[in-house]
């Protein structure tokens, strides 16, 4: 047979290659193509959300050395169960019901490989034919890319810059109907850095309730809260209408590698047991690859030993340089932080094109400003608001202050003549 007669019936699925490009691993993966290796100058990372890359946010010692324990007493090298080892789960509920009116029980709680597998799990297990979510935008891609993967419609909410980035509940009102299954809500927020007040909250509940969904938690920055709101999760609201809440140890404790993460069951009234969406979540786990048995073994030392000075020092690091980052965009003209963050890791900033030459959107930006600038912004239309720039504030203060420097000198070199 001469090569290449073959006629092959496999091909590329290309709503999924079309869609990679879109998302944050694939924008940056590109944007870190474009950097000038002739530059002298350090790279300085304000795309990605993970702070590990940072010396000041390295994670404690003692989850450090609750890992190597877990590995060297070798009870942890065999399959764990599919939801997760007894002891983890015990920890992690422990560890939510401190911050809940109600005490969750081990059985609330699922271990999954991160938090996007928990997003997966649960948008596998509530998809059904002419089903529809509604998620927000600006919001974290992954919701979009997953739900369309599970041929789910998406309908988009705004969340409102001038009113701190809340969610519009008039609007999330008008686009539900009958197929509507639950609302994703992302707090602290990514990518806008706001954290929802407890009224607020109470008023997402209540609308769910009207509607007769069940409200999907994103609370992976839970407790990274610095500013006027503290953190309130959205489980304080199961008794109004059920919660599933993901999470995972990522951002608290800066590992976001090591991919343990949760889904948990936060719904006192049993409804999501009733209608049998436990029941399909553990059946979607049994089908499902487990976070590493060593990890899940280390989960208790971990949590029960990290103490609230290691948490305190990460937020201060950060209020610090949320400052740093307000502060210092106020000075750039084409640039608009409408809501100074008050927690996660991220701002989102408006992109006044007007004002610049040479410079079409916020993706061009992004790629002029890596190589000319050797500074990496994610582009806003990643996290579904065109001409916005999400930046990431989790870096050394010193190196935050030169990278938006150089975004300055950037902005001022590329301005309109008047």
């Amino acid at each position: 047979m001469e090569k290449g007669s073959k006629q092959w019936r496999f091909k590329e699925r290309k709503d999924l290659t079309f869609a990679s490009d879109l998302t944050i691993r694939g924008m940056l993966k590109k944007l870190n193509r474009a950097i000038d290796a002739t530059d002298p100058r350090p790279v300085i990372q304000l795309g990605h959300g993970d702070p590990s890359a940072f010396p000041c946010f390295r994670t404690s010692p003692v989850a450090e050395d609750a890992i190597v324990d877990s590995v060297r007493s070798a009870k942890f090298n065999g399959y764990a169960p599919t939801n997760g080892i007894l002891p983890a789960r015990r920890a992690i509920a422990e560890y939510l019901s401190s911050n809940l009116p109600y005490k969750l029980s081990p059985d609330d709680v699922n271990l999954t490989s991160g938090c996007k597998q928990a997003i997966e799990v649960v948008l596998s297990v509530l998809s059904h034919p002419g089903a529809n979510i509604l998620i927000p935008r600006p919001g974290f891609p992954s919701y979009e890319a997953l739900a369309a993967f599970n041929h789910l419609e998406i309908r988009n909410f705004s969340l409102l810059p001038d009113k701190d980035w809340e969610i519009d509940l008039d609007a999330v009102e008008a686009l539900a109907d009958e197929n509507t299954f639950a609302i994703v809500i992302i707090n602290p927020g990514n990518p806008c850095g706001n954290v929802f007040s407890y009224q607020h909250l109470q008023k997402v509940a209540e609308t769910a309730r009207r509607l007769g969904i069940l409200v999907i938690a994103d609370e992976v920055y839970e407790r990274i809260a610095f500013g006027t709101n503290p953190f309130v999760p959205m489980g304080t609201f199961g008794s109004i209408a059920p919660v599933i809440t993901v999470g995972s140890i990522s951002k608290r404790w800066v590992v976001p590698g090591w991919r343990l993460g949760w889904l948990v069951i936060t719904d006192p009234n049993g409804i999501l047991k009733e209608t049998k969406i436990v029941e399909s979540i553990h059946g979607c786990l049994n089908i499902c690859s487990d976070p590493a048995t060593f990890i899940q073994g280390a989960i208790p030392k971990i949590i029960e030993g990290t103490k609230e000075d290691f948490f305190k020092n990460i937020n201060d690091i950060l209020r610090q340089d949320s400052d740093i980052c307000y502060e210092r965009l106020k000075g750039i003209d084409c640039l608009t932080c409408p809501h100074k963050p008050e927690g996660s890791i991220f701002a989102m900033v408006k992109l006044n094109v007007s004002l610049l030459e040479d410079i079409d959107d916020d993706i061009d930006f992004c790629f002029k400003l890596v190589k000319e600038e050797n500074v990496i912004i994610l582009p806003g239309i990643t996290v579904g608001l065109k001409n916005w720039l999400r930046v990431t504030f989790a870096v050394e203060p010193s190196s935050l202050d030169d990278a938006l420097g150089r975004v300055e000198s950037f902005c001022q070199r590329h301005a309109k003549k008047q």
